[in-house]
């Protein structure tokens, strides 16, 4: 009779996986912790329902390769350049000194040289999967905290590659780290330079010659054939598997057949990576966290604090004010998922022993659970500061106010708080009417911009009262907000009211409950973008219909106002 136990293992794994799943989501967690906690608990370590955990780690190294060519096919050089030194030179010192201050917990905690670098390197990066959930969840991805964070993100994630070939080099043994680095890097270019030529070449013709056939499956067939073949081929340079699959994901990812081998691959990519989160899962000793539970909660707290000066120190060195340090470093506080493919390469080296490793796992679950915590716990520390004197002069700096209250002279203006896409087209259309405007904006790049095109702007948060002062609110016939995050618009209305009870206020909002909040506190005039953008969407298709536009107009009201039944 067959051997069926890989079978129900494998079963276990998957069932387990998605238990954990659901139970994530159902308190609004990543699902990777779901799948990590899951191999935990059925690993040797936990209930024991796994044991053959060899040939579930051979599958799961399907889901690294795939993980890692997805993260080539969406890294976006466009997005860096657009954010600019702050993400590139910003993201690279953040990485370099929180793995340096890693080095030095580890040497502390008595350490080998090896192992305390890599535990540096693995704490160094911050979730991406998290983070931009949280931003997305907020409306604040397109604020200028959330643009910096997605560029020191990305830095991050791109730096997974080279420390996945370098760092491996301090577990041989007996070897010269200088000779070894070399030798690694050597293979690795050499690798780039083969995959460089046939990306530019072979790639795009396989990948035509296949869309030709106008077939879902053969394509689909071909993209992860083709992933799979460079992470075969990567191994022949002595690369990492993954490593080559990142660079064929990262040379497809130029071609215009990108998205859809994203769309195509995603599915297998999720599927694959579950196992592979539940195998890492599995080499977790359970009972090691629970019997040092006092130093794995000093750890978190460690990672916590000393990233969180880390990541806000980068903003304020790159000329941007404290209230994006303070949100950008309470963002960034947690290890993150690529830092769980890193352990799992160091474990595999032997440079990370199996304590150590379980140590670095659970200090990571818990900062990534705390994270949402952790940026609320921001947001009310920048309320209490906002209400301070103390508190409003330190979020205050890098405000241009003394320049300001010398040269603005203003009344009857319109004061525009912030200048995204959404204040565009009104700047635009204000200076065509000859009617007198000020922007307030919190990004100096922007800032920059404003003042090359002769746009009336200062520099500074909307919401502090001191800012809204020297745009001379008291004298202001109109305030635009167009903050995309609530608690920018909340607080930049109150203390516009406060200033000027008179004033007319038109603010964006993205939420039906933050709407509420926004007319009880004084806003005249609320823009919800996708319920207006449902509104031309609606217009457009009764036009179509031969509706007239009085009629058209009139339903439009009607489900404006929310008299339509």
């Amino acid at each position: 009779m067959e051997d069926l136990s890989l079978g129900f293992e494998l079963i276990i794994v998957l069932i387990a996986a998605v238990i954990g799943g659901v139970v994530a989501h159902r308190f609004k967690l990543p699902v990777l912790l779901g799948y990590l906690l899951a191999g935990m608990l059925v690993s040797p370590h936990g209930l024991g329902l796994v044991q053959e955990t060899e040939a579930i780690e051979a599958l799961a190294g399907i889901g690294v390769i795939l993980l890692l060519f997805t993260l080539g096919l969406e890294f976006s050089l466009s997005e860096l350049r657009r954010i600019g030194a702050v993400a590139i030179l910003g993201g690279i010192s953040q990485i370099l000194l929180t793995a340096a201050a890693g080095f030095g917990l580890g040497k502390v905690l008595g350490w080998a040289t090896p192992e305390s670098i890599f535990f540096g390197f693995l704490m160094s990066l911050s979730s991406t999967l998290i983070v931009l959930k949280l931003l997305m969840e907020r409306g604040e991805l397109d604020t200028t905290h959330g643009r910096i964070m997605t560029g020191i993100l990305l830095v991050q994630d791109l730096s997974l590659v080279p420390l996945m070939i370098i760092l491996p080099t301090l577990g041989k043994e007996g070897a010269d780290i200088g000779p070894a680095l070399l030798d690694a890097g050597g293979k690795a270019l050499g690798f780039i330079v083969v995959m460089a030529g046939l990306g530019l070449w072979l790639l795009p013709r396989v990948l035509e010659r296949v869309a030709r056939a106008r077939s879902r499956e053969l394509f689909l067939i071909t993209v992860v054939s083709l992933s799979l073949a460079a992470a075969i081929a990567a191994q022949f340079f002595g690369v990492s598997a993954a490593v080559g699959a990142f660079i064929a994901g990262l040379l497809i990812g130029q071609s215009v057949f990108a998205r859809q081998a994203l769309a195509d691959i995603v599915p297998f990519r999720d599927a694959f990576g579950a196992l592979f989160f539940v195998s890492l899962g599995t080499l977790a000793d359970l009972s090691f966290i629970v019997g040092n539970l006092w130093l794995v909660i000093a750890v978190v707290l460690f990672i916590v604090f000393l990233k969180f000066i880390i990541c806000a120190a980068v903003p304020l060195v790159f000329g941007y004010s404290a209230r994006t340090a303070l949100f950008t470093g309470f963002g960034l506080t947690q290890i993150g998922e690529f830092s769980f493919v890193l352990a799992g390469v160091g474990v595999a080296a032997g440079i990370l022993r199996e304590t150590t490793y379980a140590l670095t796992l659970g200090a990571a679950i818990t900062t990534m659970v705390l994270t949402p915590f952790i940026i609320s716990l921001g947001n009310s520390l920048y309320r209490r500061l906002e209400r301070a004197s103390f508190g409003q002069k330190l979020l205050n700096l890098r405000g241009e106010i003394s320049s300001a209250r010398s040269t603005l002279i203003m009344s009857g203006h319109a004061v525009i708080c912030g200048h995204g896409r959404s204040a565009e087209a009104l700047t635009k259309v204000l200076t065509r009417r000859n009617l007198s405007y000020l922007v307030i904006e919190l990004d100096p790049k922007k800032i920059a911009q404003l003042r090359r095109h002769g746009i009336p702007c200062i520099y500074g948060d909307a919401s502090n009262p001191e800012i809204l002062a020297c745009a001379q609110v008291e004298k202001a016939k109109l305030l635009v907000c167009t903050f995309p995050g609530f608690l920018d618009v909340e607080l930049t209305v109150k203390n516009a009211r406060t200033l000027n009870p008179r004033i007319d206020i038109v603010a964006r909002v993205e939420r039906d409950r933050d709407a509420d909040v926004l007319k009880n506190i004084g806003v005249n005039e609320l823009v919800r973008p996708q319920f207006e953008a449902s509104l031309e969407i609606t217009r457009h298709a009764l036009h179509r219909y031969g509706v007239s536009a009085t009629e058209i107009q009139y339903l439009l009201n009607s489900l404006r106002q929310g008299t339509m039944s």
